[in-house]
């Protein structure tokens, strides 16, 4: 029987931002989809890479993933890029990074030119978050198949970036069609597929757009924040959010993630990391570093020279 993991860990979703770049606006103003997260007003302060090293504490961080932080959408988006290569990060902290490009846009071919030139971008995220609820929907229906984004996508592909999707479970048919129509692309999902509707029928729709895209090989699912569901933080009800992920993906294709500083509202650094061992402690020795690590070595290429 394996032991509680003790090994190394990547953080495969963070973000970092300065305040008074004023490059950050859903921070700043009231007038933001990101509004329906509810309350920010903990996240309204710098979190540099002092801070995350700070709440990393002594958990055994050798390696994270910077995920764009909706830098402001009328700027170019190599600014973020630029800027988080400027910061001094020690080790391998956020010498990954998904980036952001604008895919329908006529500009997106230069954007990711732009991008592919920094070696630590590994991947591209979109937002491809609605709802039938305006006060939880975040973008217009039926993006993955609009024939623009699919242009932009095809650069995307081109260039050899992961997808990353920041999803509700309204998009799991869509994310199992594009994986279907492009089986070689990696899609990495973020959250847990957002599982914010928490009555019976929400959940089932949660549950069953798990099945169907985890059925899809290409398809990886990242359990970061996985306290955010509910309000109970029982171990049992984190491991439920948790292990409905896994029995879908399987061990080799589910990554550990913080999204600190977010996933501040409902845990602390450490109890995220601990209560993750606590719900995988059953596992093998190999599948527990798998999900700690190994994955996120493999999917965010740590190794590549």
């Amino acid at each position: 029987m394996a032991s509680r993991y003790q090994g190394p860990i990547i953080d495969a979703h963070h973000h970092l931002w300065d305040i008074a770049l004023g490059r950050h606006p859903w921070l700043t103003s009231d007038d933001s989809a990101i509004k329906a997260l509810g309350e920010i007003a903990y996240l309204r302060q710098n979190y540099l890479v002092e801070n995350l090293i700070a709440d990393i504490g002594p958990q055994q961080v050798v390696g994270s993933v910077y995920v764009e932080a909706a830098w402001d959408r009328a700027r170019p988006p190599i600014e973020e890029v630029q800027w988080l290569e400027n910061l001094k990060r020690p080790a391998r902290i956020a010498s990954r990074c998904v980036a952001w490009a604008p895919l329908r846009s006529a500009e997106a071919a230069a954007s990711l030119d732009g991008l592919a030139e920094h070696s630590g971008v590994v991947g591209i995220r979109e937002v491809v978050r609605w709802h039938p609820d305006p006060a939880k929907r975040w973008t217009d229906a039926g993006i993955l198949a609009h024939p623009a984004w699919r242009r932009g996508f095809e650069h995307l592909r081109a260039r050899g970036f992961l997808l990353e999707l920041l999803m509700n479970p309204y998009q799991a048919n869509d994310v199992a069609q594009l994986a279907d129509d492009y089986p070689d692309q990696i899609i990495v999902i973020n959250h847990c597929g957002t599982p914010i509707d928490r009555d019976v029928e929400g959940l089932m729709r949660w549950k069953r757009g798990l099945a169907l895209m985890g059925e899809r090989e290409n398809i990886v699912i990242k359990l970061s924040n996985f306290g955010a569901y509910g309000k109970d933080r029982s171990l049992e009800a984190l491991r439920d959010t948790v292990m409905n992920c896994i029995e879908a993906f399987g061990t080799d294709r589910a990554i550990f993630g913080s999204d600190f500083p977010v996933g501040r509202r409902n845990m602390s650094y450490q109890e995220s990391c601990e209560r993750f061992k606590d719900i995988i402690e059953t596992f093998s020795a190999r599948e527990q570093r798998a999900l700690f690590h190994d994955n996120a070595t493999r999917y965010y290429r740590f190794d590549a020279a």
